[in-house]
């Protein structure tokens, strides 16, 4: 889980379902895709962690924490995940929706 700094910042929510989910060859190419595009997300400045898990019908939802709208327009326009945005929509989901949310509270426990 992600530690976020004191609100106000914003989410990225970002859910979807796995087209050819179970397809060992496609679900290791995504999963190496998924991997790369979270190191990638972190060089970006105001980037403040991910959130992410799947079901076992493949549908998922990754949560992306940003400082602010600069930086999420800085991860959408960058060139290797404009490149995963067109894979997502050509072979890796059956559907899926992007919302953006400005996160104003914030708390948890600790287990």
């Amino acid at each position: 889980m992600t530690t976020t700094p004191e609100p106000p910042y914003l989410a990225v929510i970002f859910t979807n379902r796995r087209a050819n989910w179970g397809d060992e060859a496609v679900d290791r190419d995504y999963e190496a895709a998924a991997a790369r595009m979270v190191e990638l997300a972190a060089t970006i400045p105001g980037h403040l962690g991910v959130d992410s898990t799947r079901a076992a019908d493949g549908t998922g939802i990754t949560v992306s924490y940003w400082a602010d709208e600069a930086a999420i327009e800085r991860w959408r326009r960058h060139p290797d995940h404009l490149d995963a945005q067109s894979r997502g929509r050509d072979e890796w989901y059956e559907w899926y929706e992007v919302r953006v949310a400005h996160v104003v509270r914030a708390h948890g426990s600790p287990r």
